[in-house]
C-alpha cells in the first residue's frame, strides 16, 4: 500500500492511500479539491472514505467525495458526523475489499470523545490524538483519557508509520526541546524536520519507535520528562505529568 499526505487548509493532510491497481481510500478529507487533484493525476478510482473525528477541517471534503463517487464513508459514531454512511466501534476490524486493506478501529478519546484511529497496512492514522512529537489539544477529554488512549497507541509495533492530521512538527519539537534538552534521538529528528520542511517535503510519516524516543507525551515515564515535571510541582503520578506537559504546551509560544 501506498501513502502519500496530501496537503490542505492551512496546515491539514489528507491521507491518501493506494495500492498498485489504483485503489484508493482517504482519510480526513478536509476539502474534496486536493484528493480529486491527486487521483486525477494518479490515475486512481476513490473506494472508501475514513474520519477520525467531527472536527470541520477533517470532514469538510468528505460529503463531496461521497456524492461524487458513490463511496462509503466510515466514521465513529458521533451524530455531529452527519454524512457517514457507516460507524465504526473501538475494537472492530475495518475489511475494505478495494483495495483489499484491513484496519483495526481504536477508540481514543480525548481530543474530541468520539475520536477513534485506524491501525493497518503497516500505518497508524490517528487524526489529532498523536502528533510527530507532540499531541492533540483536550477539547472534550480529560489527561487520564488522553493519556491512556497515546499508551494504547504507543502499544503498537515500532516500525508503524504515525500519520497524523496536521503539519505541526517543528513548533512541536521545539516545545519538545524544552522538557529534554539533551535528547539526542529528539535532535536528530529536528535536523531532519528543518531539512524536509527547507525542501518543501511533509515531516510525516514518522515511526512510532523515533516517537517514542522523542516525544514528551510517550514518554512521560522517562528520567528526563520526570525532572521536568519535578522541577515544575508535578512528579508524583503520571497522569499529572502529563497534564503539566499539555498545559506548558498550550501555553507555549516560540
Amino acid at each position: 500500500m501506498h501513502v502519500v499526505p496530501l496537503p490542505a487548509l492551512a496546515d491539514n493532510y489528507i491521507w491518501l492511500l493506494h495500492n498498485d491497481s489504483g485503489q484508493a481510500i482517504v482519510v480526513d478529507p478536509g476539502e474534496a479539491s486536493p484528493v480529486e487533484a491527486a487521483l486525477a493525476s494518479r490515475g486512481l478510482t476513490l473506494r472508501a472514505v475514513l474520519l477520525t473525528h467531527h472536527h470541520a477541517d477533517h470532514i469538510g471534503g468528505a460529503g463531496q467525495l461521497r456524492d461524487r463517487y458513490g463511496i462509503p464513508v466510515y466514521a465513529p459514531d458521533d451524530d455531529r458526523i452527519e454524512i457517514a454512511t457507516h460507524r465504526v466501534h473501538d475494537g472492530q476490524t475495518l475489511e475494505l475489499q478495494q483495495p483489499s486493506a484491513r484496519f483495526k478501529v481504536i477508540a481514543v478519546p480525548g481530543h474530541t470523545l468520539s475520536h477513534i484511529v485506524y491501525v493497518g497496512e503497516g500505518v497508524l492514522l490517528c487524526g489529532d490524538t498523536l502528533f510527530s512529537l507532540g499531541c492533540g489539544r483536550m477539547f472534550e477529554g480529560t489527561p487520564t483519557q488522553m493519556l491512556s488512549s497515546l499508551q494504547r497507541l504507543a502499544s503498537l509495533p515500532g516500525d508503524t508509520l504515525v500519520c497524523c492530521g496536521h503539519e505541526y512538527t517543528a513548533a512541536n519539537g521545539r516545545f519538545a526541546q524544552t522538557i529534554e534538552p539533551d535528547n539526542a534521538a529528539l535532535k536528530q529528528r529536528l535536523d531532519e524536520v528543518t531539512r524536509l520542511r527547507a525542501e518543501h517535503r511533509p515531516s510525516l510519516p514518522a515511526t512510532l519507535s523515533s516517537e517514542l524516543a522523542c516525544n514528551p507525551f510517550l514518554r512521560v515515564d522517562s528520567e528526563s520528562v520526570i525532572d521536568w515535571c519535578r522541577r515544575h510541582g508535578a512528579a508524583n503520578d503520571p497522569v499529572a505529568r502529563f497534564a503539566a506537559l499539555r498545559s506548558a504546551k498550550d501555553a507555549f509560544r516560540a
